[in-house]
């Protein structure tokens, strides 16, 4: 992921602060009953340099998510923004992973960034049949719009959200600065509630605004943007671990927490560091990724 990305010597000088929770974001915080559900994944499975560090060496692509899904609960997959996949296709990949994992799907592009959400429903019944093949292994589903989406077109979100089943899960990504004034952003916020929607919360490194920490249901779900192992990494998960802690005892319901790198190389490292400090620190009892051995690797690999 490139958005966000700023120069290394620069990290040093960026407050990774993050803001303290916007008023709504209490609100919508009730008390709950059952214990909250945290899922730690990554935004793709289809990395050949994993081979050898989660992935034994020999594994085929084609079994790549099945040895992914051995490591993390969840997926956010970004494949469907690019391509619509067949009923079947979907099918398969559900039938390689355990019950319980959850596959989290971008909304197409076609939907988000060419048609802009407007006279979209063709296409968005395509991609809703696609993605019902998931079956009760489809988690929350996130409509990402560009950074040329304006508040202007709030009335557009508004009404396209309306449209979709009322069974569906769906979290709301903006990009456009302007959103994150604070009466804007609260304007988008009661579009969101209003429809049950969530608010996808993006922490990267060139991009503090979004780091609005405005909950509109009592979920989360967050795309963390790392930089490869830099220091900065760790002490940013560690507050996210704080703040997860923070939700947990005042109700949430579950967090999505999705690793992203500029390069994805690195990223099953920090979720394991993530999951092994929510264990320490949340009372979460999430498996850890088991990486290949030394032994496993041969001793001249």
């Amino acid at each position: 992921m490139e958005f966000g990305k700023v120069a290394p010597s620069e990290l040093r000088k960026i407050d990774f602060t993050l803001p303290p929770d916007k008023k709504g974001t209490s609100a919508v915080l009730k008390k709950s009953k059952s214990r909250p559900k945290v899922y730690v994944g990554c935004a793709k499975w289809g990395r050949k340099d994993w081979i050898g560090k989660i992935y034994p060496k020999g594994t085929k692509e084609s079994d790549f998510l099945e040895h992914y899904a051995r490591h993390f609960s969840a997926i956010e997959l970004n494949a469907l923004f690019y391509r619509i996949f067949d009923r079947t296709v979907i099918e398969k990949w559900a039938q390689k992973t355990a019950p319980g994992f959850k596959f989290c799907p971008k909304f197409n592009g076609a939907i988000t960034h060419q048609k802009r959400l407007k006279n979209a429903r063709e296409i968005t019944n395509t991609y809703l049949g696609s993605i019902h093949s998931f079956g009760s292994k489809l988690g929350p589903c996130f409509i990402q719009l560009s950074d040329n989406f304006p508040p202007k077109n709030i009335g557009d979100i508004d009404d396209y959200l309306g449209s979709l089943p009322e069974d569906l899960e769906v979290f709301v990504e903006v990009r456009h600065p302007d959103w994150f004034a604070p009466d804007t952003l609260e304007e988008l916020a009661g579009v969101l509630e209003k429809h049950k929607a969530g608010f996808v919360i993006t922490d990267a490194s060139g991009r503090r605004d979004c780091v609005h920490m405005r909950l509109t249901t009592p979920k989360a779900f967050i795309r963390f943007v790392g930089n490869g192992l830099h220091a900065t990494d760790y002490t940013r998960v560690d507050d996210w671990v704080d703040r997860i802690r923070s939700w947990m005892k005042k109700g949430i319901d579950e967090v999505y927490f999705f690793m992203h790198q500029h390069e994805e190389l690195h990223s099953p490292e920090l979720c394991k560091y993530t999951i092994q400090q929510l264990n320490s620190k949340c009372g979460t009892k999430i498996p850890e990724p088991q990486f290949v051995t030394n032994k496993e690797k041969g001793l001249f690999n």
